[in-house]
């Protein structure tokens, strides 16, 4: 391990000069981030002493002068005791005040006014061109992933993701909690993507950068929207999230791992709720994630639980509790990383600190650099997640002694995705010669579906029965009286055909004589 150098302080700045702290946000600032030309500085002029904008202006109270007798004397000597505070003195002494020599001036006093609300969260649609991002990340267990929303409302201080915001000009502070982005098209532009030829399944993660469960996701629902599809597709998928509102889509989440095909990881960074509240202020309560594990489990969903991230002198000591109650919770999976601090992440969490942890904020600052070879971030594959030296030592034997004792992580589950049945891509049609979709069907559950988006069909009772496919072949038939598009009736009864090759021989030489076409 690289010896750190603690001669100079890890701090930049004096805790005493840290801004202060926003009710219900986690940045404490807009930070510069790294792509911006011009610095942007906030001068106190002396027009106000609380620190609201140069612009705030309010009306003088019309009492502003009986206020301060000694700064603005009356001087007639028509202002007594009994008539100062009657409303014909008020209308009377509206008049700018003057001094002594008779000049005019503009009171200028400390302002005691309270400063303007916290910023409001908004959200601007956008379309998106494709979902799927890939990575070859050796220490991070998908290649695939999508994000259905830019920026967090959790606002995670030690979000790894807030530098990201700085691609679309924005600050990776309160801009990245406050100005959000949705991609309104998610699901359809996954769907195109997941019905594009050659396109080989792997598990999805859903919720690697951005948590698609944070509580825009009430309103939008395009995290539902894209489970529907990954149950429509059988896909396999896996969710990273530390919002309770998963349980919503429970029904979805039950259904696809009667299949294999999801799990589920709830981050639970303390059971501390001041911590929390301070730490990542808009994400579900402590306790509220313990309830999301206990119900997703009795739904047959298997759960992991993330202690995610370990911060030296804050969370660290809580390791073993979480994962204690995650277990009693009913996870049956575990896992953890060390904090990290990429880019503009580092102030931030450095103004976090000072603001909320004044006392330890040099120890904890120190500490990060003992994980990071001293450096406060470490890029570097197989060390990034969990740090190195002997504290980063500590941390894993902790860890593994825990989960053994818990039994957690005694089998490693392996999401199938051999049942992948490619989409219908939006606006168009099924082919007759996609064999993942017609081969397990027989005719009658078509016909049954047909009248669906119509009027009710009648078909006659032969018809329904020569429907039924029989147990040894897969049928391939078409309603009796029913007409291609290209107005040729089809013929009676076509025969079923047992094999895959016959039934495609069968299509060709009807579209050939124009029984058929490809949109039927």
């Amino acid at each position: 391990m690289a010896r750190t150098d603690h001669s100079f302080p890890a701090g930049s700045g004096s805790p005493a000069a840290a801004p202060a702290a926003l009710r219900g946000r986690g940045a404490v600032t807009n930070v510069r981030h790294r792509f911006q030309r011009d610095d942007r500085v906030q001068v106190d002029d002396g027009w106000s002493g609380s620190g609201l904008p140069a612009d705030f202006v309010d009306s003088v109270p019309e009492s502003f002068a009986d206020s301060f007798p000694d700064t603005f004397p009356d001087p007639d000597g028509s202002r007594d005791s009994a008539s100062a505070h009657s409303p014909d003195a008020a209308l009377a002494h509206a008049s700018p005040a003057r001094t002594r020599a008779g000049a005019t001036v503009i009171p200028i006093v400390p302002d005691t006014r309270l400063a303007p609300p916290a910023p409001k969260t908004t959200v601007t649609a956008e379309e998106a061109r494709k979902m799927l991002s890939r990575n070859d990340s050796p220490d991070i267990p998908f290649d695939v992933a999508v994000n259905p929303y830019r920026g967090c409302e959790h606002g995670c201080v030690y979000c790894y993701a807030r530098p990201t915001h700085s691609y679309l000009g924005m600050s990776p502070g309160l801009d990245f909690e406050t100005r959000l982005v949705a991609k309104a098209n998610a699901v359809d532009a996954l769907r195109a993507e997941l019905a594009r030829p050659g396109y080989k399944p792997s598990p999805i993660n859903i919720g690697s950068a951005t948590d698609a469960y944070q509580p825009i996701e009430r309103d939008w629902r395009l995290t539902r929207g894209m489970l529907e599809l990954m149950l429509e597709t059988r896909h396999p998928v896996t969710i990273v999230t530390k919002n309770a509102l998963v349980g919503r889509d429970l029904d979805l989440l039950a259904a696809l791992a009667e299949q294999n095909l999801v799990v589920v990881y709830i981050s639970i960074t303390t059971l501390d709720a001041g911590m929390a509240r301070t730490l990542e202020p808009r994400a579900a309560a402590p306790w509220r994630r313990l309830e999301a594990v206990r119900s997703l489990t009795d739904a047959g969903v298997p759960v992991g639980v993330l202690v995610a991230p370990v911060i030296p002198f804050i969370n660290d000591e809580s390791m073993e509790h979480i994962l204690q109650e995650s277990k009693a919770a009913g996870a049956h999976y575990a896992s953890y990383t060390v904090l990290r601090l990429p880019w503009e992440v580092k102030t931030l969490f450095e103004d976090w600190l000072n603001a909320h942890y004044p006392d330890r904020a040099q120890r904890v600052l120190h500490r990060i650099e003992d994980l990071r070879n001293g450096r406060r971030n470490d890029p570097n594959f197989g060390s990034r997640m969990r740090g190195t030296g002997i504290w980063a030592d500590l941390l894993r034997q902790r860890f593994a002694v825990a989960t053994r004792k818990l039994g957690l992580n005694r089998h490693r589950l392996a999401l199938d995705c051999d049942r992948f049945q490619p989409p219908v891509a939006s606006g168009a049609t099924p082919s007759l010669f996609s064999a993942g979709s017609l081969a397990g069907q027989g005719a009658a559950a078509m016909v049954a579906a047909a009248p669906s988006a119509s009027a009710p069909v009648a078909v006659p009772a032969a018809a329904a029965a020569a429907a039924t496919p029989s147990p040894s072949s897969t049928a391939f038939l078409s309603p009796v009286g029913a007409q291609a598009s290209s107005g040729v009736p089809l013929s009676d009864g076509l025969p079923a055909v047992s094999s895959g090759y016959g039934r495609g021989a069968r299509q060709l030489r009807a579209l050939a004589a124009g029984q058929l076409s490809l949109f039927d």
